[in-house]
């Protein structure tokens, strides 16, 4: 007797996120290349299946290394065994706040209530060697925001994030990883991701389990923290701060940005005071916050159904040898816009996309911000 359509569906769907677990954990293959594979092929197994054509195409001199079954088992087991388990991009209780960001994971390890993605947030950032005064006001912010309803996102390190994910305990957090959620950093912290986890707050992360957070990763996970709110608080930040990577983040994704403003002669005052003179909104308590925000509180939630991704503004069509060559040659290590590279190799941008795919996954291809693109030396 064969299953109904109804029955089969959950087995499918099955099969489809273990496909898409397996395409963003296989070589060469990041947010951006994810999106385009599923784009053209319809879904991730289908992609899977196309990567070693593709890669080949591009140049690649031996075979891109697909994620195996048993390594994607593995990492389910683990998350299973710490209460966590994987969200698939487009899937319902993906946030909706990263979603209708460019380059979204993928795929998204969590712990805890991911029904705290469906409020709004405020990411409270700062220096990692906070002073008391600083931890205080990290304190008194994140507590007013959720006092009034807000979740309070922060990157689980050390002063002025701990001070804001501390204070928001009882409120609503959600605390996001550099590395995989059974590699915390700073390890000191594990106590505290533990009383998130369990007390209604949740922790997430784009990277594997068994990950170690390398420096390259941070500034992924602010980008994770930025985009999972609607504005971000500065509260202690120095000229050469980390911190001051993810007030720029906040610019490029539309997000509101704040700062408390400190002492000219305090070093750790510095990059607030600047971000201020930059046009970041000064603020001295939680309620110019809460006035900025209010008009934003009723953004939509709407959500693309399973797998959705966002449709190509052409069809992908196969380009010819020659429109391969002019691309391929127009291309170096100088990085250049995909609206350049398309004029000077004479190329449309259906070939384009399909080329630059095959780059991307023989490991030839560097992004750059701003949607720039070069050949690796």
């Amino acid at each position: 007797m064969t299953s109904s359509p109804a029955a089969a569906s959950p087995l499918l769907l099955d099969a489809e996120r273990l496909a898409a677990l397996r395409l963003i954990r296989s070589e060469n293959v990041g947010p951006v290349t994810y999106t385009k594979l599923v784009a053209r092929f319809g879904t991730p197994s289908a992609a899977l299946a196309e990567l070693p054509d593709l890669a080949a195409r591009g140049g690649a001199r031996r075979q891109v290394a697909i994620a195996p079954l048993a390594s994607v088992e593995t990492e389910l087991a683990a998350a299973q065994r710490m209460g966590a388990r994987f969200v698939i991009r487009g899937e319902a209780d993906y946030p909706a706040m990263l979603l209708r960001t460019d380059a979204a994971p993928p795929v998204l390890a969590v712990m805890g209530e991911t029904a705290q993605f469906e409020r709004p947030a405020v990411a409270i950032v700062g220096a990692r060697s906070a002073t008391a005064a600083g931890g205080k006001l990290a304190r008194l912010f994140a507590d007013g925001l959720g006092r009034e309803g807000y979740c309070v996102v922060s990157g689980l390190a050390r002063g002025i994030d701990t001070a804001a994910h501390e204070a928001s305990l009882g409120t609503g957090t959600i605390g996001v990883f550099a590395g995989g959620l059974d590699r915390p950093y700073p390890p000191e912290n594990r106590p505290l991701m533990r009383r998130i986890a369990d007390g209604g707050g949740c922790l997430v992360t784009e990277m594997p389990f068994g990950w170690e957070p390398r420096a390259v990763d941070f500034p992924r996970r602010n980008r994770v923290v930025v985009a999972l709110s609607l504005g971000v608080l500065v509260v202690e930040a120095a000229m050469r701060s980390g911190t001051l990577i993810s007030a720029r983040l906040a610019g490029e994704l539309g997000r509101l940005l704040f700062a408390v403003p400190g002492s000219p002669l305090d070093a750790k005052s510095a990059g607030c005071n600047a971000l201020i003179k930059d046009g970041a909104m000064l603020v001295t308590e939680p309620a110019d916050i809460l006035d900025a925000l209010a008009p934003l509180d009723g953004r939509s939630n709407a959500r693309p159904g399973m797998f959705a991704e966002p449709p190509p503004s052409d069809p992908f069509e196969e380009p010819g040898d020659d429109e391969r060559s002019r691309l391929v040659r127009a291309l170096s290590t100088t990085p250049v816009s995909l609206d350049d590279l398309i004029v000077h190799a004479e190329v449309d941008w259906s070939a384009a996309q399909v080329v630059l795919l095959e780059l991307d996954l023989a490991g030839r291809l560097e992004r750059h911000s701003g949607g720039r693109l070069s050949l690796l030396p």
